[in-house]
């Protein structure tokens, strides 16, 4: 299998989030791709196999482990697939379910792509969850803003928000992996998105996410996808809301992701972004 670098989110080859994407994995099954996942070194790799007419069946592997979904592999295929074939409209069929997604050329040449998730939800989190998680992260109480309540959402793969009150909580992010792993695990979480509300509109956010092998993703489709949602599902926002999640800059990999939330309730979460071919020689664990 041809495996193809892109990191997603950035215009920069040295920001945003790499991904692996494999255009072509017809006949490979869940060990080859994780086996390939794991070579390459990144949080994950997309595995394609073409059904024609623009249908696609996509698995995502981490390191350590399959997904549901993952946002930034998605628009690093997309964006793949496009530079191979033209821009247009295309289906994933994900394990998470069927997701749409279309690309187009910017005024400056480059592609963008636009996924829709599947239609998210948010359920409440319990007080012992929630607290197991704080001590995990070492984080109390006090260090939440009252105004983003913590809940656990969800766009094609499960995320727990939990928002700081100021820069300087989100800014040092110690935790240990193992722990954090297991709790994630014991509940069917992905990745834990710590945000901050910078404005009505952009929010930056950190995501730990051990059960990928990496202490942190700089760039998380899919728990923007997710905090689009949350924010509707609370009426946190005005809608329709056209949002900005900043990630990836405590760790020097800045990547900008857009999050389109529509008023209907019933309705995916679309999140924007491009993405640009990467050296074979930056996955991680290969030289």
């Amino acid at each position: 299998m041809e495996v193809l670098r892109y990191a997603a989110f950035t215009s920069n080859p040295e920001g945003g989030n790499p991904a692996g994407v494999v255009l072509d994995a017809s006949g490979a099954d869940a060990a080859e791709m994780s086996a390939v996942a794991s070579r390459v070194g990144y949080s994950e790799t997309a595995f394609v196999e073409p059904r024609g007419q623009g249908h696609l069946n996509v698995r995502y592997f981490s390191p350590g482990t399959e997904v549901p979904f993952c946002g930034h592999a998605t628009i690093a295929t997309a964006v793949a697939h496009a530079r191979l074939h033209g821009v247009g409209d295309l289906i994933f069929h994900t394990q998470a379910g069927t997701v749409p997604v279309s690309t187009s050329r910017a005024t400056d040449g480059s592609v963008v792509a636009t996924l829709v998730s599947v239609p998210p939800r948010t359920v409440s989190i319990t007080e012992a969850q929630l607290g197991d998680l704080l001590q995990v992260l070492g984080w109390s109480a006090s260090d939440l803003e009252p105004a983003l309540p913590p809940r656990v959402a969800y766009a094609g793969a499960w995320h727990p928000v939990i928002a700081a009150a100021e820069e300087s909580r989100l800014a040092d992010l110690h935790y240990d992996m193992a722990e954090l792993a297991e709790l994630m695990d014991r509940h069917g979480w992905v990745t834990i998105n710590m945000i901050r509300r910078e404005s009505a509109t952009v929010f930056h956010s950190r995501n730990a996410f051990p059960p990928g092998g990496v202490v942190e993703d700089p760039a998380t489709g899919a728990a923007a996808a997710a905090l689009g949602g949350y924010l509707r599902d609370l009426e946190l926002i005005d809608l329709p809301a056209t949002l900005t999640v900043l990630q990836g800059h405590h760790m020097g990999r800045p990547s900008i992701i857009s999050v389109t939330v529509p008023d209907c309730r019933e309705s995916g979460i679309s999140v924007t972004g491009t993405a640009v071919p990467l050296p074979k020689a930056t996955a991680a664990g290969e030289h």
